[in-house]
C-alpha cells in the first residue's frame, strides 16, 4: 500500500513524510478501531524514533482531512475509524473491540423530527457480547 498510502495523502493536501505514511498504512488498512497509543506502538516497530506526539498530530490531522473517523465509544477511550461511510457499531463488554454494524442493518426514526435540534450526524452504538461466527453486516 505504500505507493497508495502517498497518493492518498497527496490527494488529500497532505505532506506525505515517511512518517505519516507508515501511520496511514496502519490506520487506513486496518479493520480494527486502534488508539492513538496502538498506532503509535504499531508505527514505533518500522520507525522507531516517531514521538507519541507526532502520532497523535498525525492522527487528527487524518480527522481534519476526511481519512478518518475519531470515536468516543466510551468516556476516555478515543479510538479511530478508517471506515467514514456511515455505519454503526458494537462494542463487546467482554474483551472491549469494537465491531463495525451495517448501517442498513439498524433503523433509527424521528432524528430529522427532534424539536429544537439540529442533527449533523448520527449512529448507534450497541453493547453486548459478540458471539464468534455470527455475522454483524
Amino acid at each position: 500500500m505504500h505507493a497508495d498510502a502517498k497518493r492518498l495523502l497527496r490527494d488529500r493536501d497532505i505532506q506525505p513524510s515517511a512518517q505519516r505514511v507508515a501511520i496511514a498504512e496502519f490506520v487506513l488498512d486496518t479493520t480494527s478501531h486502534p488508539s492513538a497509543d496502538q498506532v503509535w506502538e504499531f508505527v514505533k516497530t518500522r520507525i522507531p524514533m516517531v514521538s507519541r506526539a507526532t502520532v497523535y498530530n498525525t492522527l487528527n490531522l487524518f480527522v481534519a482531512h476526511g481519512l478518518l473517523r475519531e470515536l468516543v465509544l466510551a468516556e476516555g477511550r478515543v479510538v479511530f475509524d478508517p471506515r467514514i461511510e456511515p455505519h454503526h457499531h458494537i462494542v463487546d463488554v467482554e474483551t472491549g473491540e469494537i465491531h463495525d454494524i451495517a448501517w442498513d442493518k439498524l433503523e433509527v426514526r424521528g432524528v430529522d423530527a427532534l424539536p429544537n435540534v439540529e442533527v449533523h450526524e448520527h449512529q448507534v452504538v450497541l453493547r453486548g457480547r459478540v458471539r464468534s461466527g455470527k455475522s454483524r453486516g
